[in-house]
């Protein structure tokens, strides 16, 4: 009988509630067992019921959650004198017109932080969400809150949010406002305020503190939010003209088809206000620009459509920085602030023109350059990787982008003297200088950033370079098949598509070689197939999901949960009712510790108290894996350079997995070098110190931060003196000694630019040295010989069979050129061109090499030879060469190879005299030498005529 319990961070009459620990990763576990076996005491109930503290023992963590209400009124007093001395000191850089991006952002935190709300960083691009592809709005990070899925730690909160989103990504650059990297400034209530506030607050910052003329502004609100409207009219005085009541598709928020929603009121910028208020239309973008939104979250949609209000009702806001910058410096589009411009006047210069003189089609493409640059630089800082699946996709799609625009608008070499150089990484310097008050950690990465475009812009010059021969073959064909069927070439809409997305090629680029040749290209089988990939981008990465249900959803977490056994005793005897095998323990959104295991006796009713005892010895395995994998980052770090970072990690009882981003494969003597520090650092016998922290304070020691992963005000920091700080929640040894050893098992890619160790550590480093060395003794003994001659043996026996190898398949070739000596009589004669077209039945495919090079040099030119054969395991040989008369009618071995190779399910290709192929269909084989046959012979029939 299986069983799951939720057991949550409460306190009962009987006991502190220790947990059976989920041992997660970074700081966010906060309750661990100690190491021995005891029994502690815990409570099963039916739901979570969270309180404000938590209890254990041993080497865990005790911190107390605190009142909401009281953090935030902590929060108000001590922030408040420091915001407003701040925010008197910027009046003066704002009266004197100097509005910056990093001014714009400083007055907004600070505006909000003088009224109560905690500034917060902004979190990853990449989401601890998996219903989200990237971080695609500022409220992402509050979603559990959002829900009643997680304590709110503040009641209120600022942030300024890194964003990516590309599903409108044909429209930047055409646009004045459309980005792929934008920040959107935010200030979030959690059940703290709500309409009045909100609104009143975004009139005062925007009028007052941004000094935006009151006449300017435009509101909407919900058709139906009369309470919106009111507070927009009689308290804060916009004009009723000013406010447009919009439909739910406009002013409506949602989260789906159920869950948390509620309506919207947005601010909008008018450029041009001489034009009246009658008839104004806010979708017009040639006149306003929306920058301010507020989202009012105060219904749950139920299942059958109705709304029921929310016990906690919330505020939600967005603003647009780069927008706001806009109107405040007073430049026309986004993308000419100085939060992207710089970047578009490093390109300019570097393609030799000026974007001031430039025409639109030039300005466009810089603007593009400008918006892709900061999105990569944001992306690969924060652990993206270029790559062909997943987010490592989106970055590649961008940089490629920006590579193949760069080269379309002059760019050549690097910009110092390197003709053959990436441009890429000069261009990038621009966009890191920019990101000190965005984030500062991207300072930090910049020799890896850089590294990583350089490589990755040399690797697609390449693919350029394979597109254009693709594209030259891609023309002949569509020439010669418009030839033979007498239509007009056409270049087909999924071929230029394949083009452009795979290969970088500009439509107008590939539309112009083309038109070079005569041959027109399908744009609207191209739009179509554009249309397609910008719907499934919108499907996927556009929307963020909330629901409210009772699933559990589980955090990952790197390291496995404990293993034990909960007892059930009862409560008037206590003598043990039941006993609960847990064989897996993970942690939920909220603090609930999810324990899932067999009921091996007796029976489990809600209510019941149980105790808890965990496996000491499977404990001490992922202690000793945990503390490893530390040592491991430090060690490469060490070895193979600091700017390597972790990018995802597993650790087991019985063994360790480490990723980290790193471009090329580690050497036999950089593992070993690894395996060796790790192991000085172990036998140096270095006790383990933990300690928790201010965030601030740990970073500024050196403590290390996992990519991605979310933190409170308070970490937990783990310490190998001399050796390893990290920021960890998870279980360790007290002493390195405990490790006992470390032997990396295997090194590997698993994407692009990210590699991973496998290793083993304390008992499964002894189990595993032992089975290797049983297995040693056994190959000693086949081989009858001492350990230290066992690789010298090997590759005596190599070397023989290799000869042997060589010996088979020269005779093979010797019989396969005997055999074709006897088809050069069955030669026919099309045109006074000699044609054979046979199967040579089981030769394989080195021997059917040797035997067409044969009769292709015995038959007089011209001659063209087609052989294929099934040496067996289902396999399908062909090959074809011709002479270099019959090369001369137009007719090429590469092509005509592979189309015969399709009847037998394969493919293959070559040069014009020489190709080879191969199937999987033996079964075709006559029947595509059939065909073979006729073809040649209408080609050559029609080339003499």
């Amino acid at each position: 009988m299986e069983a799951a319990a939720l057991l949550s961070p409460t306190a009962t009459s009987r006991s502190p509630l220790p947990l059976l620990s989920t041992a997660p990763a970074a700081h966010r576990l906060h309750v661990l067992l100690p190491l021995s076996g005891r029994r502690r005491r815990l409570c099963l109930r039916s739901s979570p019921r969270p309180r404000g503290s938590l209890g254990c023992a041993g080497d865990c963590v005790v911190r107390s959650m605190g009142s909401s209400r009281e953090r935030g009124v902590l929060v108000k007093t001590s922030s408040s004198s420091a915001s407003v001395e701040s925010a008197t000191q910027e009046v003066g850089a704002a009266s004197s017109g100097e509005w910056s991006g990093d001014a714009i952002r400083r007055r907004f935190l600070d505006f909000y932080a003088a009224r109560g709300h905690k500034i917060l960083p902004s979190s990853s691009l990449v989401p601890d969400d998996p219903t989200v592809f990237l971080t695609i709005a500022g409220m992402l990070q509050f979603k559990p809150i959002f829900l009643g899925k997680e304590p709110r730690r503040v009641p209120c909160a600022t942030t300024s949010q890194k964003c990516i989103r590309t599903n409108d990504i044909e429209n930047v650059g055409r646009t004045s406002r459309h980005q792929t990297f934008f920040e959107m400034l935010g200030n979030f209530s959690f059940g703290d305020y709500f309409k009045k506030e909100a609104i009143t607050w975004a009139w005062e910052l925007t009028t007052k503190e941004f000094g935006l003329p009151p006449e300017r502004l435009w509101i909407s609100v919900f058709q139906d939010d009369d309470e919106a409207f009111s507070i927009w009219h009689n308290e804060v005085g916009v004009p009723k003209e000013r406010i447009k009541r919009l439909g739910e598709d406009d002013n409506f928020w949602t989260s789906g088809a159920t869950g948390p929603c509620g309506p919207c009121s947005e601010i909008y910028y008018d450029f041009y206000p001489e034009r009246g208020s009658s008839d104004a239309d806010l979708g017009d973008d040639s006149r306003f620009i929306e920058f301010y939104n507020l989202v009012f979250m105060q219904y749950n949609k139920k299942d059958d459509g109705s709304l029921e209000p929310l016990k906690q009702k919330n505020i939600d806001t967005g603003m647009g920085l780069e927008r706001m910058a806009r109107i405040l410096q007073k430049v026309p589009n986004n993308y000419e602030t100085d939060l992207i411009f710089p970047i578009i006047e490093k390109a300019a210069s570097m393609a030799l023109v000026s974007y001031t003189t430039a025409d639109d089609a030039m300005k466009t493409n810089l603007k593009i350059i400008g918006d892709h640059m900061r999105a990569v630089v944001y992306l690969i800082s924060d652990g993206v990787i270029p790559s062909n699946i997943g987010r490592g996709y989106v970055v590649r799609r961008l940089i490629r982008r920006v590579v193949r625009t760069g080269r379309l608008i002059g760019i050549r070499g690097d910009g110092h003297g390197n003709s053959e150089g990436a441009f890429l990484p000069s261009l990038a310097e621009v966009a890191i200088s920019l990101s000190t008050e965005i984030d500062p950690d991207v300072e930090s990465r910049r020799k890896s950033i850089l590294g990583e475009l350089q490589r990755e812009e040399l690797r697609f010059v390449q693919t350029l370079e394979r597109g254009e021969k693709l594209l030259d073959e891609l023309l002949d064909e569509a020439l010669s098949s418009a030839g033979n069927n007498g239509g007009k070439p056409c270049l087909s809409g999924k071929d230029v598509f394949l083009l452009y997305d795979t290969y970088g090629f500009p439509v107008e680029i590939t539309a112009e070689i083309a038109g070079e040749r005569g041959v027109i290209v399908d744009m609207k089988g191209f739009d179509m197939e554009m249309e397609n990939q910008r719907k499934q981008s919108q499907a996927a990465h556009n929307v963020v999901k909330l629901s409210v249900g009772n699933e559990t959803e589980i955090v990952k977490s790197g390291q496995v949960g404990d293993n034990g056994f909960l007892y059930v005793y009862g409560e008037e005897d206590a003598k043990q009712k039941a006993v609960i095998e847990i064989n897996d323990v993970q942690k939920s959104l909220g603090n609930i510790f999810v324990h899932k295991g067999t009921i091996k006796q007796g029976s489990v009713e809600v209510g019941k108290e149980i105790d808890a005892a965990v496996d000491a010895k499977l404990r001490q395995g992922a202690k000793a894996h945990h503390t490893a994998t530390h040592l491991l980052q430090s060690a490469l770090k060490s070895i193979i350079g600091s700017e390597t970072s972790q990018a995802g990690s597993l650790v087991a009882f019985d063994r360790l997995r480490f990723d980290f981003n790193f471009h090329r494969p580690l050497s036999e003597e950089e593992l070993m070098k690894i395996e060796s520090l790790v192991n000085q650092w172990v036998s140096s016998a270095t006790h383990l110190e933990t300690k928790v922290m201010d965030l601030q304070d740990a970073k500024n020691a050196g403590a290390i931060a996992m990519f991605g992963e979310k933190y409170g005000e308070q970490v937990r920091v783990v310490e190998v003196p001399g050796v390893s700080m990290e920021l960890c929640g998870g279980t360790h040894v007290s002493n390195t000694a405990e490790i006992r050893g470390f032997k990396i098992i295997s090194e590997q890619g698993i994407a692009s630019g990210v590699r991973r160790i496998e290793a083993v550590a304390g008992d499964a480093f002894v189990e595993y040295v032992c089975a290797r060395d049983n297995y040693m003794r056994r190959l000693c003994s086949s081989l009858k010989v001492k350990a230290e001659d066992v690789n010298g043996r090997v590759e005596t026996i190599l070397e023989e069979l290799r000869t042997t190898r060589n010996e088979v398949s020269s005779l093979r070739s010797k019989i396969a050129v005997l055999k074709a000596a006897s088809l050069a009589n069955k030669a026919t004669t099309i045109d006074n061109t000699r044609v054979v077209v046979e199967n040579m039945g089981d030769v394989d495919a080195d021997g059917l090499k040797s035997a067409a090079e044969y009769l292709v040099d015995t038959l007089e030119d011209p001659a063209a030879v087609i052989l294929g054969s099934s040496p067996g395991d289902g396999k399908v040989s062909l090959v074809a060469a011709f002479s270099p008369g019959v090369v001369k009618m137009g007719i090429q071995a590469g092509k005509f190879v592979g189309g015969i190779a399709k009847l037998c399910g394969g493919g293959g290709g070559g040069k014009p005299n020489f190709a080879q192929a191969g199937g999987r269909k033996p079964e075709n084989l006559p029947g595509a030498l059939e065909k073979a046959r006729d073809e040649i012979v209408a080609a050559i029939s029609s080339k003499s005529s």
